[in-house]
C-alpha cells in the first residue's frame, strides 16, 4: 500500500458549500467526514455579477467550522475550489484570494473546463465506466455535461443553468405558475439542443448524475425520513419518477417546501429549477432514468489537493484585502 496523505477538499459553490476531510492512498478516497450547508453564494450573482456581502458572511462562517474540523482530523492540506458563482462575479477573484489569507486554504479557481474534468475524475474514482455515459453535475450556476467511457473523456461542456440561475431568471411566483415552468423548460432544451453533439445524444447509454439537486431528488423518491448517504448511492430516477417529484415540490409554495423530508429546508427556494434541468436532460437524451452518484467534484478536489505543493509562507494573495 503506498503512502497515506490526508487532505480536505471545500467545494465553494453557488448553492451550497461542502467539505471533504478524507485518507486518499493509492487514487482511493477514505472518507474520514463530510459536511454540507446551504450558503447561497450566487445569490443575485447572475443580475448584479458580484458576490454580495450576506452571501459572502454566510460561507465565511461555514468556512470558520470547516477550518476547525480540517485542523482538528490532521489534514495536510486543504484546497478550496471556486465555479460558476465565482468565476462569474466581478470580485470573484479577490474574494478566493481573501480566503486564502483568511483560513490558510489552497484556492483554485474552476474554468467551466477544469470543473468539468473534476467532476469526471472524482465519480471515476471509485468506478469504471464500461460503456458510454453521460455525468450531470447540477450545479447552482451551471450544469457541467461530460461524455466519457472506459477510454476516459470524450466531450464536456458547462452550461451556464443551474438551479439558482434559472429560479432567478424564470420561476418568480409562489409557487411558480404553469406559463413559467414551460418557459424555463423551454429555455433549457433549447440551450440542449444547441450544445449536446447528436453523436452524444445518440450513444449515451447511460446518464450518471451528481451534486444536491439530485442527491435530493433521490431520497425524496425513495421516501427516506433522514438522509441516507448510502441509499441514495447508486439509486435510479426513472423518468416517471423525475416526473413526479417535479410535480409535486412546483405544486407546493415554499413555505411547505421547505417542510418536505428529507429536504434541505434552504434548497427549497431553487429545488424547482434543479428538477426542471434533471427532467429535461433525461427527456432530451430518451433515457429511461438516470443514476445517482455521491461522488462527485468533491473527491477530484481531494485527489487533485494530494497534488498540492507545499504551503509557503510569505505575503498575502493578490487581492487578499478587496474583496468585500
Amino acid at each position: 500500500m503506498g503512502a497515506v496523505t490526508r487532505v480536505a477538499a471545500v467545494d465553494l459553490g453557488t448553492n451550497s458549500t461542502r467539505l471533504l476531510v478524507a485518507d486518499v492512498v493509492d487514487g482511493r478516497i477514505e472518507d474520514l467526514r463530510r459536511e454540507t450547508h446551504v450558503t447561497r453564494l450566487g445569490e443575485g450573482v447572475d443580475s448584479r455579477r458580484r458576490l454580495l456581502p450576506v452571501p459572502i458572511a454566510r460561507v465565511r462562517n461555514v468556512l470558520t467550522d470547516y477550518r476547525r474540523v480540517a485542523e482538528r482530523l490532521g489534514a495536510e492540506r486543504v484546497l478550496a475550489i471556486g465555479t460558476s458563482a465565482i468565476r462569474d462575479a466581478e470580485n470573484g477573484e479577490a474574494f478566493l484570494g481573501e480566503i486564502e489569507w483568511s483560513y490558510g486554504f489552497s484556492t483554485r479557481l474552476l474554468s467551466g473546463h477544469d470543473e468539468a474534468l473534476m467532476t469526471f475524475r472524482g465519480v471515476t474514482a471509485g468506478r469504471t465506466l464500461g460503456q458510454p455515459t453521460l455525468i450531470v453535475d447540477l450545479g447552482g450556476g451551471s450544469t457541467e455535461l461530460v461524455a466519457g467511457g472506459p477510454d476516459g473523456v470524450q466531450w464536456h461542456d458547462s452550461l451556464d443553468i443551474g438551479s439558482v440561475r434559472l429560479t432567478e431568471r424564470f420561476l418568480h411566483a409562489d409557487p411558480p405558475t404553469r406559463g413559467e415552468l414551460d418557459a424555463c423548460a423551454g429555455a433549457i432544451r433549447a440551450l440542449f439542443a444547441e450544445r449536446i453533439p447528436d453523436d452524444v445524444r445518440t450513444s449515451t447509454r447511460t446518464i450518471v448524475g451528481v451534486a444536491g439537486t439530485i442527491t435530493s431528488l433521490a431520497a425524496l423518491d425513495l421516501g427516506l425520513q433522514e438522509y441516507d448517504r448510502e441509499r441514495v448511492d447508486g439509486h435510479v430516477l426513472s423518468r416517471a419518477a423525475l416526473a413526479e417529484q417535479l410535480d409535486r415540490l412546483a405544486a407546493l409554495p415554499v413555505a411547505d417546501r421547505r417542510n418536505v423530508r428529507p429536504l434541505e429546508p434552504e434548497r427549497a427556494p431553487v429545488i424547482v429549477a434543479g428538477a426542471l434541468i434533471a427532467r429535461e436532460l433525461v427527456e432530451f437524451l430518451d433515457a429511461a432514468g438516470l443514476e445517482v452518484s455521491e461522488h462527485d467534484i468533491l473527491d477530484g478536489a481531494a485527489l487533485t489537493a494530494v497534488e498540492l505543493p507545499e504551503a509557503e509562507e510569505g505575503a498575502a494573495p493578490p487581492g487578499a484585502h478587496t474583496c468585500c
